[in-house]
């Protein structure tokens, strides 16, 4: 089974490949076309995932998850936000109330 770890992973090698040459790294590539270009592949990635869920292939929900995760650690990656941040989140809301963290922030 895997875990978190493998997050942490990819984070490492999205940061190592940032700074490459753009022909050679799919990271890199994204990055030099700056934030818009990785905000629409994190906008396809999940409306491919919601449209792969409504088709209730669970292969292809798999598939897209992960292709949306991977975006969104290179969105989180070009604002310099470490993944352990988005950890630390879902920790905190841990065991509370959907209702409750809605209501907390709507307060807030």
């Amino acid at each position: 089974m895997a875990d978190r770890s493998i997050l942490e992973r990819l984070e490492v090698a999205i940061a190592a490949r940032r700074g490459a040459d753009p022909s050679s790294s799919y990271v890199a590539s994204l990055h030099a076309k700056g934030l818009d270009a990785i905000l629409r592949k994190v906008g396809e990635e999940a409306t491919e995932a919601v449209i792969a869920a409504k088709g209730e292939d669970a292969g292809a929900i798999v598939h897209e998850t992960a292709d949306l995760w991977f975006h969104c650690l290179v969105m989180l990656g070009w604002h310099g936000i470490p993944l352990a941040a988005v950890l630390a989140e879902l920790e905190r809301r841990e065991g509370r109330s959907g209702i409750d963290e809605k209501d907390s922030r709507a307060k807030g």
